[in-house]
């Protein structure tokens, strides 16, 4: 049952890693509705998070291979800094930068206090709002050639935000890229690429922690399952979500988010879930 359990966390982390609602999030709300009734913990959801972003790898090889390669260069001096592709390389290391120290920094109340599913609805609602407001009113004007090293570190930060489950990531990255101009693609590209190095980071260390002080209902064996299935899934959601942003907005994404809040406001307010 244990091993189902987990293969199913898979398809909810994969189905939900990459739409602005929130992966840990849902992970944290479904752990109690299935039959073990518990939160499958911060180590599960980072660890099987490392499968969505091999997804993000797959999805975007050739411009991962590209940023990379042209920023190795520019620290060579075989192609210029401003080279578009070597400066992608250092936004995205400056954009990590907030989400690794603070992570590093504030590991006990991410694995505790965060988790309080009080906090993970009205945190839902909050972001899902502001979503709804940056994709309404946000010029959508700019692409990732104008993104600037100031905005760079401002996405980081906002990236950050998703230390807390129920804000999203991709969400809170793409609003702040939205409120600042730019286009629904970019915005959810750059937050997907920020992504990469915070994810595996956060994922190893928690797989290498896992071998010293075991936690959370799942063994690695489930763990590991899991994570291949999140890999499958979300990279049939990028390719969806890529696609649906050429010519839809995030409203769906926004009711949803509000819904769902208000609903485990209820379900916790009865006393059917438990904050904890």
């Amino acid at each position: 049952m244990s091993l189902i359990e987990a293969l199913f966390l898979g398809i909810v982390q994969g189905l939900t890693e990459f739409l602005p609602i929130s992966s840990s999030a849902h992970l944290r709300i479904v752990g109690e509705f299935l039959p073990s009734a518990t939160d499958p913990g911060a180590t599960f959801t980072a660890i099987t998070q490392i499968g969505t972003e091999a997804a993000v790898l797959v999805y975007f090889w050739g411009t991962i291979v590209r940023v990379i390669a042209r920023w190795a260069q520019s620290l060579a001096g075989k192609v210029p800094r401003n080279d578009p592709d070597a400066r992608m390389g250092w936004l995205i290391i400056i954009g990590t930068i907030p989400i690794g120290v603070l992570g590093f920094l504030f590991q006990d109340v991410i694995r505790g206090t965060f988790r309080n599913l009080w906090l993970v609805a009205f945190v839902l609602i909050f972001f899902g709002i502001l979503l709804g407001i940056a994709d309404r009113f946000g010029r959508r004007t700019r692409d990732l050639s104008q993104l600037t090293y100031p905005h760079g570190l401002a996405l980081g930060f906002a990236q950050a935000l998703a230390l807390v489950p129920g804000v999203s990531r991709s969400g809170a990255t793409t609003t702040l890229g939205l409120a600042l101009g730019y286009t629904r693609p970019s915005a959810a590209e750059y937050a997907f690429l920020l992504a990469v190095p915070a994810v595996f980071g956060s994922g190893f260390y928690e797989l290498l922690q896992s071998f010293e002080e075991p936690g959370g209902p799942y063994n690695l064996i489930e763990t590991g399952a899991a994570t291949v299935v999140a890999f499958g899934v979300g990279l049939a959601v990028i390719a969806f979500l890529m696609q649906y942003l050429k010519r839809g907005s995030f409203l769906p994404f926004v009711i949803y988010r509000v819904v769902l809040g208000l609903a485990l406001i209820v379900l916790l307010s009865a006393g059917i879930l438990q904050p904890y």
